[in-house]
């Protein structure tokens, strides 16, 4: 696959999940594909749930939704992304923080995700305020990563 037909592949994936299209972003993945998030995040470990479990109910409107991805780099095997992580809480709580994350494609598909948080502190803290205590390891699999 070549380095715009990657890009243009993670973007898909990133356009899925703003549209909250889980069918077609596991249609982009590959069968094992591994989503690998800090582990000081409650979602970072299969003991924690998944990142849309913890997310979806903080992202009410597209304003909180939308990430704003960018690619900044891409090769024959990865793609780098710069994107937004945005939540609200009822009492007008709000976070917007960048997010890096390294992409591997593999036979035209998504295959590892791994997500660095700019100030993981600070999404941990909001989480907690949000109510979704908790922390786990790094490795969240296909069937819970999303």
């Amino acid at each position: 696959m070549n380095v715009t037909a990657n890009a243009d592949l993670v973007l898909e994936v990133f356009h899925a999940i703003e549209r909250r299209n889980r069918a077609r972003v596991l249609s982009l993945c590959q069968p094992d594909v591994e989503f690998l998030w800090p582990p000081s995040l409650p979602y970072g470990g299969a003991r924690g749930g998944t990142w849309a479990q913890t997310w979806l109910p903080l992202q009410p409107t597209w304003a909180e939704q939308g990430m704003d991805a960018r690619v900044v780099a891409a090769s024959e095997h990865e793609v780098v992304v710069l994107w937004q992580q945005r939540g609200a809480r009822g009492d007008g709580d709000r976070l917007d923080t960048p997010v890096l994350g390294l992409y591997e494609v593999r036979d035209q598909k998504l295959a590892r995700a791994q997500m660095f948080y700019f100030d993981a502190v600070a999404v941990a803290d909001f989480l907690v305020r949000a109510g979704q205590p908790g922390t786990g390891g790094v490795n969240v699999t296909h069937g819970g990563g999303l």
